[in-house]
């Protein structure tokens, strides 16, 4: 039974991750391409990601983990054999709960720790991308500005930067003045002063221009060291700033801080019992596996796999709107998600009672029976299958 289930199980959550994460890539790649950053930041961009990835996707792998595994069984009889045996359902249930309540755990410490801290450190990387300051500037065959005074243009690059060609710049001063150099190669060094840093030219020519002097001077030189002052940006927000960067603790507390603003309480404690709703649903998630995963007899329908997934997203859905309703103070917090998740939890007890303990039960038999007739009613109106009967 373990082995059954952890083949579809974690095949699963690969493959929704890995998913996720290229459809995510793209766009990141996009992002860091035209925000000139460095290639290396997109790894660091999508493993910030994958803990959001795997608090949706360990519900779903679970779920079809389960389904499968049971399903496997009642095609091939296997399951006949063992309630024959005298094995009820709550008894194959073990090994199914087993797994659901490890890995409820670990959704617990990602949606809880893990997943806010991760969201901190992909909101940091964004804002160091677009001020500059992961070293993502110069972008080669184009004019690059620091500043109002100086402007950069590389022709090419090499040794991933560490040596730069066709280089001309220009620098205004204060005074209505201006240098312009022009350097067949350049490198960039840092220096001890962390906010500046020496950009050493070779083989080029310089031409200084200033407000009271009519003609320019002219210098050219085999190696020159150019002090440019790296651009001021300011510090990133601390943690926390939002409500997906705080830990559970975190929202507990600010949602029962009479002295916070209503509006920040209500959004976390409605971000509190989200999070726990997602969480608690994992363990009704093997109910609701064998409830759809058991055909009725005679059947190999497929409708049980397609019926838990859309059941799965509605509800995450529901409650993602759930989340936002009470956030806004419209509803309470406490209604407004754990309504759902009773109404949840009902159709999915109704269900499991209805296959392990009613006498031929089948909690979707009526919409197998719905589904098989329109697929009789497709296949007559084909036409291959119309010229047959003629």
């Amino acid at each position: 039974m373990a082995r059954l289930i952890a083949v579809p199980l974690f095949s699963t959550l690969i493959i929704s991750a890995m998913l996720l994460v290229l459809d995510r890539m793209l766009r990141l790649f996009d992002f860091v391409a035209t925000e000139g950053g460095p290639v290396s930041v997109v790894w660091r961009m999508l493993a910030n990601l994958l803990p959001e990835y795997l608090g949706l996707g360990i519900p779903i792998g679970l779920m079809l983990g389960i389904l499968l595994a049971f399903r496997k069984l009642a095609t091939s009889s296997e399951l006949d054999v063992m309630r024959a045996v005298g094995m009820s359902y709550p008894r194959l249930l073990r090994v199914p709960y087993m797994y659901a309540i490890a890995l409820g755990a670990i959704n617990l410490a990602i949606v809880g720790f893990v997943q806010p801290d991760a969201r901190y450190a992909y909101e940091k990387l964004r804002y160091e991308l677009r001020t500059g300051a992961l070293g993502a500037s110069i972008k080669v065959g184009e004019f690059t500005h620091f500043g109002n005074d100086m402007t950069l243009r590389i022709e090419q690059s090499h040794e991933s930067g560490r040596r730069l060609s066709g280089i001309f710049l220009r620098r205004d001063d204060k005074k209505g003045g201006s240098i312009a150099i022009t350097a067949a190669n350049g490198q960039f060094f840092a220096t001890d002063n962390p906010d500046e840093i020496i950009f050493r030219l070779d083989q080029g020519t310089l031409v200084r221009t200033e407000a009271k002097v009519p003609t320019p001077r002219v210098l050219r030189f085999t190696v020159f060291d150019l002090p440019i002052p790296l651009p001021k940006t300011e510090n990133f927000r601390v943690r926390g700033a939002e409500n997906l960067e705080r830990t559970l603790p975190e929202l507990a507390r600010i949602g029962s801080d009479r002295g916070a603003p209503r509006e920040l309480r209500d959004t976390s404690r409605a971000a509190f019992h989200f999070r726990t709703a997602e969480v608690l649903t994992i363990l009704l998630l093997p109910l609701l596996a064998i409830s759809l995963g058991v055909p009725p007899k005679r059947s190999t329908s497929a409708l049980g796999v397609f019926l838990s997934i859309i059941m799965i997203v509605a509800y995450h859905k529901v409650n993602e709107y759930a989340q936002a309703v009470g956030g806004l103070g419209k509803i309470d917090p406490l209604v407004a998600i754990w309504v759902p998740f009773a109404v949840f939890a009902s159709l999915t007890l109704w269900m499991f009672y209805t296959i392990a303990f009613v006498p031929g039960g089948q909690p979707i038999g009526a919409l197998e029976r719905v589904f098989a007739k329109l697929g009789k009613a497709i296949v007559k109106l084909l036409p291959g299958r119309r010229e047959k009967a003629a």
